[in-house]
């Protein structure tokens, strides 16, 4: 092989490697490879080929190897003992001998495969080396420019592959025009056969944290942190933000001055509303902060059902629910816990009813009633879900009155459900006749729509 064709291999591998960013040593293997296949289609699958890359020729070598024996009965595997000694003379029977081959003698066809092999190779080492690339940024924020729109979703030219946003996964009501810059957060790296496909998200929370760590610095430092996030896209959407130094207000930092930084994230939100509360390690004052601005009279925990209920003064009640519910349910997605919210009237009428229907039991007067209440049994469904060891703890209470008690409530429950039952009964009842009736017969001859 000349000086020149040296060079050149060389030359092509650095040059490749440097370009689509694939590790020589991948390179090496696909045309040793290549080199071995172009061999085989020469001279058949059964021989015994090697390739090898020679670092200061910068050359491909191949060698056939072949069996030493004392006499050949297939010659594409065997070499006689005669034959072999001119090679090596210090060969001997089972020994097996390799011989450089020269690679111009694999013909038209062979080259053409290792030619095919060599493509394919480079496609797929490519296709490996940026899925690996893409892999590792899952959960960065990335630029790309729009393609095209596939069936509504998105196609993104991330430079070195293509980024695909899903309708499901874009701001509702954003429109997007090819050509235009767009900035979405890396969900998802899939590793398929035309190549890996980077899937983009507009409106994730984490997209959202993400912007925020971009624009407040006391967060990519570690010194204010967002402990969670809920968005409903578009609409409006609430972080929760702690700080680790006392000395710095982690809401005011994500405000920034004049309001400069969460305006920025608003800005590419397209102008999604951002409530930032401070975070509290205390569900109950974590969940009133969650509800701001709303008042909070006082909140009810149910911590076996996480569920919080919470009251708030008539005024506030709307501002507590917020507009079809979202301020409510924004916030038991950024706590974790179920809310239900009451006006002050209606939990203090509620709360009567139920401790009138304490007062209904037999044997119930109203000191019995108030400890009772007092003890959290607030109705005689809560009564009659309670055991013998609870009531044993409220003072005045025997085990005997105890279990009088609840085999009251049990039996008041069953009473009340049985009534329902009649009720609904007699109505379904007066219904049927009424249809079945010859004032209803003849109602529905008059109008049968």
């Amino acid at each position: 092989m000349s000086k020149m064709l040296i060079s050149e291999v060389r030359r092509v591998i650095e040059q490749v490697s440097r370009d689509r960013g694939i590790e020589k040593e991948i390179l090496v293997k696909t045309l040793e490879e290549a080199l071995r296949s172009a061999a085989r289609k020469k001279f058949g699958t059964r021989v015994d080929i090697e390739a090898h890359y020679n670092e200061e020729l910068g050359e491909i070598e191949v060698f056939l190897f072949k069996d030493v024996v004392e006499k050949v009965t297939e010659p594409e595997l065997e070499v006689d003992i005669e034959e072999g000694r001119k090679l090596d003379p210090g060969c001997q029977v089972g020994d097996s001998l390799g011989t450089k081959m020269d690679a111009t003698t694999f013909g038209r066809i062979a080259a053409q495969s290792a030619k095919q092999v060599i493509i394919q190779k480079m496609k797929d080492a490519e296709r490996s080396v940026v899925y690996e690339s893409y892999t590792n940024r899952k959960g960065e924020i990335i630029n790309g420019i729009v393609q095209r729109i596939d069936k509504r979703d998105i196609i993104v030219n991330l430079g070195r592959t293509e980024g695909i946003l899903p309708v499901g996964e874009q701001i509702p009501r954003e429109t997007c025009r090819r050509g235009e810059r767009i900035r979405a957060y890396i969900l998802d790296v899939l590793e398929e056969s035309r190549g890996p496909q980077v899937i983009l998200s507009r409106s994730h929370p984490q997209f959202l944290v993400t912007l925020f760590k971009t624009e407040v610095p006391e967060i990519s430092e570690g010194i204010v942190e967002i402990m969670a996030a809920a968005r409903e896209p578009g609409g409006r959407a609430k972080i929760a933000v702690a700080s680790n130094d006392s000395d710095i207000d982690p809401v005011g930092a994500c405000v920034g001055m004049k309001g400069t930084r969460v305006q920025s994230v608003v800005h590419e939100l397209k102008g999604e509303k951002i409530d930032i509360i401070p975070w509290h390690s205390d569900p109950a004052k974590f969940v009133c902060n969650a509800l701001s601005p709303a008042e909070i009279s006082r909140v009810v925990i149910d911590e076996v059902n996480r569920l919080m209920e919470v009251i708030v003064p008539d005024e506030y009640l709307s501002v507590a629910i917020g507009r079809r519910g979202q301020n409510v349910r924004l916030a038991s997605r950024l706590t974790g816990w179920s809310i239900d919210v009451k006006s002050e009237t209606d939990y203090s009428s509620a709360m009567q009813i139920g401790y009138d229907s304490l007062m209904g039991l037999p044997g119930v007067g109203s000191s019995t009633a108030d400890a009772l209440y007092e003890q959290g049994f607030y109705s005689i469904e809560e009564l009659a879900n309670a055991s013998t060891e609870e009531l044993l703890q409220i003072k005045g209470i025997s085990e005997k009155k105890a279990q009088t008690l609840l085999e009251s409530a049990r039996e008041a429950i069953e009473m009340m459900d049985e009534n329902d039952y009649k009720k609904n009964d007699k109505d379904i009842s007066e219904e049927m006749a009424g249809q079945s009736s010859p004032e209803g017969a003849a109602d529905d001859a008059k109008d049968p729509g």
